[in-house]
């Protein structure tokens, strides 16, 4: 069994900078951390878990609240972060928000009471009336991720504007003008984001501003499905189609189907996120891929040290995502 020392050794450290790590008793340079962190993984190191929390009063644990059930993009992100925690000699405790104020407070009120020394948030349009104001009352370290909120803590967050505005301009430049664009929840910041990047290159270019173009797809497949078949049915049909996350893009491949559309002889189609699925369907999925392992390990980089600096400034960082050029806007 991997010891402490063989920790340090590894990392080229005092083990007194692993027990410093480990049990969050000395603030450590990030570089360091990264060092210590890594060795640990390497080596399968198991602090001894119920001997730290009697020393420091840590439950060694991370809560993560986020919509799990309906969005594989929040899957991914589960793993990374399970992983990078494990390696700190953490255990994460999920709790489903549905991204529903009422089940978010309920969610992020059993971490509370689980006493996690931090929480993990992807918001929903509510959280700053409820779950936020809940978790600094009771002192609890956040860090919110995948989307910003209007609140002085640490976020991390993919940049949606510029990204969905490629988007929608890689549809420009191949010359279509009426662009439908299926837009997530409203009151998230990455669903109002990705619509005001397709919105500035609809203004710039001179595209179809037709509202009818401007579909709610609520971030959901079901939603976005009769979405697109109600406007896809309707006289003078898109060309083109953006579409704001994976959840809505199956949506929007379900009802071209069921219309008897094809991608893209029919209908050019680009996405925000790219699913695993996205290089091996036909036609290829042209797509804004996210750099999930990075947005979750900062994440939890970030609630790590807000544990051992409760009062620095908050931070903000925005994750900038890939553009994957492939065959389903209509280029060979």
């Amino acid at each position: 069994m991997a010891t402490m020392a063989d920790v340090a050794r590894l990392a080229g450290v005092n083990p007194s900078t692993v027990s410093h790590v480990v049990n969050g008793t000395r603030s450590v340079s990030a570089p360091t951390r990264r060092l210590v962190l890594d060795a640990i993984s390497a080596t399968g190191y198991r602090p001894n878990a119920l001997a730290r929390s009697l020393a420091t009063s840590s439950t060694t644990t991370i809560g993560l609240a986020s919509r799990f059930v309906s969005n594989p993009h929040f899957a991914d992100l589960v793993r990374v972060i399970e992983a990078r925690a494990r390696a700190a000699g953490y255990t994460l405790v999920l709790a489903d928000t549905h991204d529903e104020a009422e089940q978010e407070l309920h969610a992020v009120g059993q971490l509370v009471d689980r006493r996690v020394d931090g929480v993990l948030l992807a918001p929903s349009a509510h959280a700053e009336v409820a779950a936020l104001p809940l978790l600094a009352s009771r002192g609890v370290p956040v860090v919110l991720l995948d989307r910003f909120a209007d609140a002085d803590v640490d976020q991390v967050a993919p940049e949606n504007v510029q990204a969905t505005a490629t988007l929608t301009g890689h549809l420009a430049d191949l010359g279509h003008h009426r662009i439908a664009f299926v837009a997530g929840a409203p009151g998230l910041t990455s669903s109002s984001e990705r619509l005001e990047g397709h919105l500035a290159v609809v203004a710039a270019r001179g595209l179809d501003a037709d509202p009818a173009l401007l579909l709610a797809g609520g971030s959901e497949a079901d939603e976005a499905e009769r979405a697109v078949l109600a406007a896809f049915s309707a006289p003078g049909r898109p060309t083109a189609v953006v579409v704001g996350n994976n959840a809505m893009t199956v949506g929007t491949l379900r009802a071209l189907r069921r219309l008897g559309l094809r991608v893209p002889g029919d209908v050019a189609l680009t996405a925000y996120d790219d699913p695993e699925w996205a290089d091996i369907v036909e036609p290829r999925l042209t797509t804004i891929a996210q750099d999930v392992p990075r947005m979750a390990r900062r994440a939890v980089e970030l609630v790590l040290e807000r544990v051992l600096t409760p009062d620095a400034p908050a931070r903000r960082e925005r994750i900038v995502p890939a553009f994957r050029h492939r065959t389903s806007c209509g280029c060979p």
